[in-house]
């Protein structure tokens, strides 16, 4: 019934199967990928014919986990899976990266790849595996993908690269590093990294290219026993009408290009468009080349004379040679009833970034299929189409918005303080006011400074800095802080983030078919003096973290109860808890090991509230003096609360120096009096006494003070 084909090598120490022919037969491509125990389905789909009316490529990636792969059934009031999560809409974009530049050049079929999660085994991490099972997918499909590729995640633990480390191996990581490439060169990189150096991280870059390799060849192995026969693509001739237009605006282009204010130049380019609209698409006359190819052949005409500039003369669209950054200017505390913020202009490009401080209340459940867990720190970008001075939609955030403010995270996360030391919640939120270049590392710089402002005690600040390719043939250039034109029409999107002594964060992306060893490095050392810069600039604004929270951040202290107590300092359905944050008007976060935070913009609401809880949980010193309230009167004496909810005896013989004859005769109930803890009786009740303690002032009366009062 089935004309499967299975592929099984060992890699990294465990098994990697690749198999085909039995599920979803009716796909393109179809994979079944397990790694470990870890199993997912990758299958592709390409329209048979173009998509009419469009100058780009259809494809979409969708990485779907199931709550099952885990034994698990979703949360919520409905039970099962709905909109994609972060990390399913950040694994999606890591699966579309390496793979778009390798179709075929105008393959304009609608396309579209779907991986599902079916086994999840906590060890081994599903993203690679789904990589890997795409790959394969589309190398069986017959669509004209120029693959396959391989991918790995690299760790860095104990001074050695490890292949795919195990899902808890990470923790003892300095490296997270996940590299796709094809044979030859390397894709896309993303990471995140404890301060290591360039060449630590360029080697980890490497290790993983050769550590994938075997799996392009299984691959491969299984192509030649079940791949489909290629599907016919052609790409028309266009090379007469781009001679064409290429004498008609060259020069108008290549002044327009010398451009330096980025409205402008998109004036003088549109004026450009306009002369060639009129010569080609006339609306008076038969037009000699169809709509679509003018535009395509126009757009790639820009891309060709900025390149040749670039290549040739060493300057670039705003005049700058290949290493210089654009001006910068930070400042802080722009807004100051926040409890941090930070503007942040490099050029045309902005962030205005703030921070705020939260409890235990603000951090946010992550429902993962690894387990539930808490993130104190959350960093969230925004991108207006005001930025780019267009109007747009504004909703929700889409994946782009999504992923440059996971770039971001991974870039500043390294370099916050442990929880132990800094128990609050941080939110970050990068609102891009302008954008013309990598609005992503605006907004670490932004970040960084933000934070700072707002009292975090960041270990050093971090910057981040976008770096571009122009690469002909054997001529390569490698440019720093690249334009928005430049990443458009260029071949690589290279962003590195760090701090004075190292690299927290690196991600790579390649349009052409991947990039080698030397041009990464250069790219690394290159971008290694722009960040430095940029952070001597920040330095002016801010330099080191502000000793002091803002005025209006909430103060957080930590105190530790014994486990067995938080029973007691809860209470019964939460009784006392609550009846202590209603009293002092303190936030109370009590965790499962004893941790106590408790929270106020007041220093005296959270005084109150330390002294409630040790009143609670501590346990009453014999020969100490503790203020109590009496709250009954017997014939034989009083008891009064004096610890917490702990109350004691005072006998009537210790309630005055001299003979009581009657309780009520010294005190009543709801008296405020002052108590020695005496000690313990053979039941372990407990033994108070007034008459060995002044009332007035709560002192202790002296041996021969009470000796004087007995001879009076």
């Amino acid at each position: 019934m089935f004309n499967s084909h299975k592929v099984e090598i060992d890699w990294a120490g465990r098994l990697l199967t690749l198999e085909t022919g039995k599920i979803a037969r009716q796909a393109d491509g179809a994979v079944l990928a397990s790694y470990g125990e870890t199993t997912v389905l990758a299958t592709v789909v390409s329209d048979k014919s173009p998509k009419p009316g469009v100058d780009f490529f259809p494809l979409t990636v969708n990485y779907q986990e199931k709550a099952f792969a885990a034994g698990k059934i979703p949360g919520g009031y409905f039970k099962r899976e709905g909109r994609p999560s972060e990390s399913e809409t950040l694994i999606s974009r890591l699966i579309d990266r390496p793979i778009r530049p390798l179709f075929a050049e105008g393959y304009r079929n609608d396309t579209q790849v779907i991986v599902t999660v079916l086994q999840h085994d906590l060890e081994n991490n599903p993203d690679v595996l789904a990589m890997v099972a795409v790959s394969a997918a589309l190398t069986l499909s017959g669509v004209p993908f120029m693959g396959p590729i391989g991918g790995a995640r690299v760790g860095y633990i104990d001074g050695q690269y490890k292949l795919n480390p195990h899902i808890d191996e990470m923790a003892e990581s300095k490296l997270d590093l996940v590299v796709a490439g094809t044979e030859d060169a390397v894709l896309m990189v993303e990471s995140e990294a404890q301060e290591l150096p360039e060449d630590v991280m360029l080697g980890a870059v490497m290790f993983g290219h050769k550590g994938f390799q075997p799996v392009i060849d299984a691959i491969i192995k299984l192509a030649e026993h079940a791949a489909k026969e290629p599907r016919e693509h052609s790409v028309d001739d266009h090379s007469a009408l781009e001679n064409e237009m290429l004498g008609l605006v060259e020069s108008d282009l290549r002044e327009a290009y010398k451009i330096t204010d980025k409205q402008q130049r998109y004036a003088a380019v549109d004026a450009a468009k306009a002369k060639v609209t009129a010569a080609f698409l006339p609306e008076d006359g038969e037009a000699r080349f169809d709509k679509e190819a003018v535009a395509t052949v126009f757009k790639h005409l820009q891309a060709k004379i900025v390149r040749w500039n670039i290549l040739d003369t060493g300057s670039r669209i705003d005049g700058r040679d290949l290493k210089t950054v654009r001006p910068i200017n930070a400042e802080v505390g722009l807004l100051p009833r926040t409890h941090g913020s930070a503007l942040f202009t490099r050029g045309e490009t902005q962030a205005m970034v703030v921070a705020t401080l939260g409890t235990g209340e603000d951090e946010q459940f992550i429902d993962s299929l690894t387990g539930t867990y808490k993130e104190t720190f959350l960093l969230h970008y925004n991108f207006p189409p005001y930025s780019v001075g267009e109007t747009g939609r504004m909703g929700s955030p889409g994946r782009r918005e999504i992923g440059h403010g996971k770039l971001a995270w991974r870039a500043i996360h390294p370099m916050l303080p442990a929880k132990e030391q800094f128990p609050y919640t941080m939110r970050a939120v990068s609102e891009i006011t302008e954008s013309n270049g990598s609005s992503s590392m605006a907004t670490v710089c932004g970040t960084s400074l933000a934070l700072m402002d707002a009292g975090v005690p960041l270990q050093r600040p971090v910057a981040g800095i976008a770096m571009g390719l122009i690469k002909e043939g054997e001529r390569f250039a490698v440019l720093s802080d690249i334009l928005g034109d430049e990443d458009h029409l260029g071949d690589m999107d290279f962003k590195v983030a760090g701090t004075s002594e190292g690299v927290t964060s690196l991600q790579m992306d390649i349009k052409i078919q991947g990039i080698t060893e030397e041009i990464m490095k250069v790219a690394l050392d290159q971008a290694k003096g722009g960040r430095l810069h940029i952070l001597g600039e920040m330095a002016n604004a801010l330099s080191e973290s502000r000793a002091e929270l803002g005025e209006f951040a909430p103060r957080i202290e930590v105190m530790t109860v014994p486990v067995d107590k938080i029973r007691e300092v809860i209470g019964s359905g939460g009784k006392v808890i609550r009846e202590i944050v209603e009293k002092t008007g303190a936030k109370i976060n009590i965790e499962d090991d004893g941790t106590v935070k408790i929270a106020s913009s007041s220093a005296k609401e959270i005084e109150a509230a330390k002294k409630w809880i040790h009143s609670i949980v501590a346990e009453p010193e014999v020969g100490e003096i503790y203020e109590g309230t009496v709250v009954k009167t017997v014939d034989f004496g009083a008891f009064v609360n004096f610890f917490g909810s702990r109350d004691g005896l005072v006998h009537i013989s210790q309630l005055a120096s001299e003979r009581v004859a009657k309780t009520t005769d010294v005190i009543k109930e709801g008296d405020k009096v002052w108590v020695k803890l005496m000690g313990f009786d053979e039941r372990g009740k407990v033994r108070l006494s007034m008459k060995v303690v002044d009332q007035k002032t709560g002192e202790e009366i002296k041996r021969e003070d009470k000796k004087d009062d007995t001879q009076d």
